[in-house]
Formats: C-alpha cells, structure tokens, sequence
C-alpha cells in the first residue's frame, strides 16, 4: 500500500473548525446589566403605576409609613423647581443636565469597568437610574414618582425606583470613600 504525501499548510488551505467558548459577559457586560436591570425595572414600576392607578390616587401598604401614589413631577429631585414660572426652561436645563450626567457617568464607569467593585456596582446604578428618569422627561416631560414614605412625623418626598437606584449609588460612593483604604 502506497503512502499518501501531505502537503504543507498554505494560507489558502481552510481553517480548522474551533470550538465556540460559550457566551461570556465579562466584568463590564455585569456592570451593564446592572444598568439595564434598574432601567428596567423602572420601565416597568411606573407603566404599572400609570395604568392602574389614577393620577393623584393612592394604595396605602403600610398604614401611616408607606403608599404607593401617582404623582407627575416636572421638577427636579423632590420636585425642586416644580412650580417655576416658565416650565419648558426648566425641563430643558433637567433633560440637558441628565444628558450630561448620563455621560459622565458612563465614561466614568467604562474607566473602571475592569473590576467589579463597590464603585463599579454604585455608577451602575447611578447610571440605570439616570437613564431611567432621563427617558421619562424626555417621552413625557415628567417623572412619574410613586414610593410615598412617612416616618414618624417626617413625610419624604414621593420618588421612583430610578431615583432609588441613585440614592443607593451615591451611598456606595460614598462608603467606598470613607472607607479605610488598604495600605500596600
């Protein structure tokens, strides 16, 4: 029986089929679908607030602590400049200032996207919750916000799941500033 001669390999020869790895999402893809999740979640809290619940309405959850309300917020954060004389300014300079910080956000967060941290994890959320808000002014020209709290005698303002999600970013940050620093 004759032996069989083998060609060298050239670049034209037809590559080897390789084994695809399965789908990896990777620290920075974690950080996104965190995002995504809080955007998300948002969507979805308030769309089920907006439909079966009447602007101004109430369910009491915790009679004298907590309500699920319908309240449209043209203001910014606790409905700080809510009653301006000239609305439109006001919802442009927040759409702007929302754009901007979403940008911000994001590149500060693609910087430190190479680990996932207690700082990664808090713009994240940030992110998510300024996305979701920013959506809001921009599709509707208001927020809707519907988490009522009372404690005690304090009554917060209404919030939404967005403004939430900022909040406990910003606390992250800020643990992840005051805390100790390991010393190398």
């Amino acid at each position: 029986m004759p032996s069989t001669y083998r060609y060298p390999r050239t670049e034209f020869d037809p590559k080897p089929r390789r084994r695809r790895k399965p789908l990896q999402l990777g620290k920075s893809g974690v950080l996104l679908g965190i995002s995504f999740a809080a955007v998300v979640l948002d969507r979805v809290s308030k769309y089920l607030v907006d439909r079966h619940l009447p602007t101004g309405g109430a369910i009491t959850v915790i009679p004298g602590v907590f309500r699920i309300t319908h309240v449209l917020n043209t203001g910014a954060a606790f409905s700080m400049f809510a009653e301006s004389t000239s609305p439109a300014t006001v919802r442009n300079a927040l759409v702007a200032f929302s754009i901007f910080a979403v940008v911000m956000v994001a590149v500060m967060l693609w910087r430190v996207a190479s680990s996932i941290t207690p700082t990664s994890v808090a713009l994240a959320l940030i992110l998510g919750g300024a996305i979701g808000n920013l959506y809001d002014r921009m599709h509707y020209h208001f927020v809707i916000d519907f988490l009522e709290v009372t404690i005690i005698r304090y009554h917060w303002p209404d919030f939404n799941i967005a403004d939430s999600c900022i909040v406990v970013g910003a606390c992250l940050l800020l643990i992840e500033i005051f805390r100790p620093q390991p010393e190398n």
